[in-house]
């Protein structure tokens, strides 16, 4: 495969003011970089394709070495045309841009700067998380870890000693009355005149 020096030297060329104008702040000169980097890469696909051959029309008399490749050209049809739509998209976003602010530069989002400006620790999330976070005291806990309240009745109240109490509505009753509370259809409340709890 014979290589062209003058064609690689342009596409490089091409590449290094493509990329060049891509990075400016400017849509305009983005576009042109756009194009730029397409042409390049239409020239490298080119020569991806080797020396120039015959057509490829199949004939008995010409060898499978002398054919051109066919596969560079269909991807640089292919290339032309994505490129084609995708100019055209830049310039709608460069005349939509030019129509509201009346300049063709990206500005400086203010919050991408505040974002860019901040510590990467951040005290509220990088902070150690304490067991109690709720501005609610914890009562269904007890001291031991293993109690539900640490309230306990003063004498045992027909209960038996150690059953786990808790303090809900100024009054202090047993934990496992006060599950059955929240149950549906509990029996310990007593119903109110529309058959709900006082």
């Amino acid at each position: 495969m014979s290589v062209n020096l003058t064609l690689l030297i342009i596409m490089g060329a091409l590449y290094a003011c493509g990329i060049y104008l891509i990075l400016e702040r400017s849509l305009t000169r983005v576009l042109l970089g756009l194009m730029l980097l397409a042409n390049a890469t239409n020239l490298l696909i080119l020569a991806t394709g080797g020396y120039a051959g015959l057509a490829p029309l199949y004939s008995k008399d010409i060898a499978a070495e002398d054919y051109n490749d066919p596969l560079p050209q269909a991807l640089i049809l292919t290339s032309i045309v994505i490129s084609f739509a995708v100019t055209a998209f830049m310039l709608g976003i460069i005349y939509r841009t030019w129509v509201l602010a009346r300049r063709d530069e990206i500005q400086d989002d203010v919050e991408d700067l505040r974002v860019a400006e901040t510590p990467s620790f951040d005290a509220e999330d990088d902070a150690e998380i304490p067991a109690e976070t709720s501005e609610f005291p914890l009562t269904m806990l007890g001291g031991d870890g293993r109690d539900i309240s640490d309230h306990r009745p003063a004498g045992d109240g027909g209960r038996a000693a150690g059953t786990a109490t808790l303090v809900a509505g100024g009054r202090e009753m047993p934990a496992e009355d006060a599950a059955a509370e929240e149950k549906p259809g509990s029996r310990n409340v007593e119903p109110g005149p529309e058959e709900g709890g006082k």
